[in-house]
């Protein structure tokens, strides 16, 4: 049994395999509607359990999608629709249900403790759809994305983030290193990553590289990523952080910084970060990104399924 929590924590090779089942899965379903089962239908009386603590768009339809078209089924829950919400049932008695009843569960949450919990007290695979320190299934997504539109590997390309230090960039610094390629950081010197993180990537013997200059960050750039500076719980005054990151709004501007065939993408949803030029443009992929969540969370759920070939 596998889980799908971190990317720090999962091996390379086992990232790579996913990638490659994808792209795989993807092409074979080119003639395919979207509700009809990929041939083999390798999930076939399976049900994943989706859980949501914070509100989805691209996680809730990507993984119904997923797990419909490889055969399987999904029920969607709430916590507060739970015992374990408002009736005080334990994550231990809850995990145990869950086990009971589905073959895999993903969890949407605002806290990463409760993530650890479940794993804990499950008998069943876990995947992590958003958590406070991490969103690994929207990362390895993108860097699916990315080969697909660069059509080399993403070792070979300079990739820039422009935002704040959140779960997004903290899986993306994962990825990094996971599959080796260049990682520029644009931010305010107060809203750098935390110093846990950069010493996570300090003792795998790699580096990232951080500027508070967003012209410098983007320099050189193959593919620049942004995120809402404003998240729906920033617990801050947000007058003071859109003020500082000001200069770091995604610009037409900006853009002629980095490459002239830079890619700009967003996870999504939007905020003031990047401009409507920029994203409307046709340097911007964020659609086919948003698209690439279901087949790469096809093979995620492969792979926690252990069905991977």
């Amino acid at each position: 049994m596998k889980h799908f929590i971190h990317l720090k924590d999962i091996p390379a090779k086992d990232l790579r395999r996913i990638l490659i089942d994808a792209k795989k899965r993807k092409k074979k379903r080119s003639k395919l509607g979207t509700l009809q089962t990929d041939n083999n239908a390798p999930l076939k009386g399976k049900l994943l359990i989706q859980m949501f603590e914070k509100p989805s768009l691209r996680t809730r339809l990507s993984f119904y999608l997923a797990i419909k078209q490889l055969g399987g089924g999904t029920i969607t829950l709430r916590s507060n629709e739970l015992h374990l919400g408002k009736g005080g049932e334990s994550i231990e008695d809850t995990a145990k249900i869950l086990s009971s009843y589905g073959d895999g569960f993903m969890l949407r949450t605002d806290s990463d403790k409760k993530v650890d919990n479940f794993k804990k007290y499950l008998s069943i695979p876990i995947i992590n759809g958003l958590s406070p320190s991490s969103h690994p299934t929207q990362v390895l997504s993108d860097v699916f994305t990315v080969e697909e539109i660069k059509k080399k590997p993403i070792s070979k390309l300079n990739i820039t983030w422009i935002g704040d230090s959140n779960n997004v960039l903290n899986s993306l610094i994962a990825a990094s290193v996971k599959f080796s390629f260049k990682l520029n950081i644009g931010c305010p010197k107060k809203y750098e990553p935390k110093k846990l993180i950069l010493d996570w990537v300090k003792h795998q013997n790699k580096k990232v590289y951080i500027f508070n200059d967003p012209k410098k960050a983007v320099a050189n750039a193959d593919v620049i990523f942004s995120d809402k500076v404003i998240s729906l719980n920033d617990k801050v005054n947000k007058k003071n952080k859109i003020k500082d990151f000001k200069k770091f709004k995604v610009s037409d501007n900006l853009m002629r910084y980095a490459k002239k065939n830079c890619t700009f993408l967003h996870c999504l949803p939007r905020g003031q970060e990047v401009d409507n030029i920029v994203f409307k443009s046709k340097k911007s992929k964020v659609w086919l990104q948003a698209l690439n969540r279901a087949h790469v969370q096809k093979s995620i759920l492969l792979y926690c399924f252990g069905k991977l070939r």
